[in-house]
């Protein structure tokens, strides 16, 4: 498991399974390297990033917000102005894939060369878009990466994945740590293929299984599999007169937002797809809730997948008044998969 998921994280340091949800995995990351006053640049463009700013907070660092329209995705240089202005940071601390507006923060790679310029590290919260688009974090300067198990991989819920660059552990050794999320004790444990705590083994059976599958498929089949049903989910949602949210350049390959008509209520259009069609989303998170819905489009995603949720989609907007040209979304994500073809 430790070899696979190197090959997925695409790292040459430590790799560490938790026995946790995304949320856990992102406080170890956080409270090994926060200590008291310490300055975090955290860009905030939605419910996760800025939870993310709350895990900092409640470690006693100082977050520097680089406040941000939800739907908009931060760039490296609003984030090199936060960095330079503040001086003296530690950390920057990023969201990759803002699960809640369906944002990808394509800059990425540059803020991790910011960091690596300023003497920082970087932290990134792949939760759910690990293995599912590029992210090669040694190439990219990433110091602590998280991933959940149940997103991108396809595994159930419960495991938190975090890679630990060769840079991070001088920080992390230095760093009061929590007894449970004390990655130190992790490696001591890891060296002889154990944990220093009792894990969820139905699920590393599960996660093994898994990442199995990932290397017999390859991660950049993955990531062009997860492009394109994303790619017909737009073609689609345009298609039918709807509006993605974020823009273009920004728009997430595993996550996909767009915004709910006005003359439909949110949650009544998700209650009919599910007992009619059989097909769940979700509707947005934090103050996006009612205006937004949202569609996983991840792990063992198929073209098959993508038709019947454009079609429940059209189907229960239909019903619920809204005038929608469902035809023309199915013939526009079809097309998208015929021209892979």
């Amino acid at each position: 498991m430790v070899e696979n998921l190197k090959y997925v994280f695409q790292t040459e340091g430590d790799v560490f399974i938790l026995t946790a949800s995304g949320t856990g995995g992102v406080e170890c990351a956080v409270s090994n390297i926060v200590n008291p006053h310490d300055k975090i640049v955290v860009p905030v463009f939605g419910f996760f990033s800025e939870r993310l700013k709350e895990k900092i907070l409640r470690r006693g660092g100082e977050a520097i917000e680089l406040p941000l329209q939800w739907g908009k995705a931060p760039k490296a240089d609003q984030v090199k102005e936060v960095v330079e202005k503040a001086g003296d940071v530690k950390a920057i601390a990023v969201v990759y894939n803002e699960t809640s507006t369906g944002v990808t923060v394509r800059d990425l790679a540059k803020i991790g060369k910011i960091a690596k310029d300023n003497g920082a590290l970087l932290v990134v919260d792949a939760v759910s878009v690990l293995g599912g688009e590029q992210l090669p974090v040694d190439e990219w300067n990433v110091d602590l990466c998280v991933a959940g198990s149940q997103k991108c991989l396809a595994c159930p819920p419960g495991l938190s994945l975090v890679s630990v660059s060769k840079k991070a552990w001088a920080t992390i050794e230095k760093t009061p740590r929590s007894f449970y999320f004390d990655l130190v004790e992790m490696k001591k444990f890891g060296e002889r293929c154990e944990t220093p705590y009792t894990p969820a083994v139905s699920l590393f059976f599960a996660l093994d299984e898994a990442l199995k599958m990932v290397r017999e498929d390859s991660l950049e089949k993955r990531f062009e599999r997860h492009k394109t049903c994303a790619e017909a989910f737009y073609n689609a949602i345009e298609a039918m007169g709807l509006e993605p949210l974020p823009e273009k350049e920004d728009r997430s390959h595993t996550v996909i937002a767009l915004r709910k008509p006005a003359d439909v209520n949110n949650a009544e259009v998700r209650r009919m797809m599910k007992e009619r069609y059989k097909v769940v989303i979700s509707g947005g998170a934090g103050k996006l809730r009612e205006e937004i819905f949202r569609i996983g489009s991840m792990g063992m995603i198929t073209e098959a997948e993508v038709i019947q949720t454009v079609s429940a989609l059209g189907n229960a907007l239909a019903e619920a008044g809204h005038p929608i040209k469902t035809g023309a979304g199915i013939e526009a994500a079809r097309l998208r998969f015929v021209s892979r073809d």
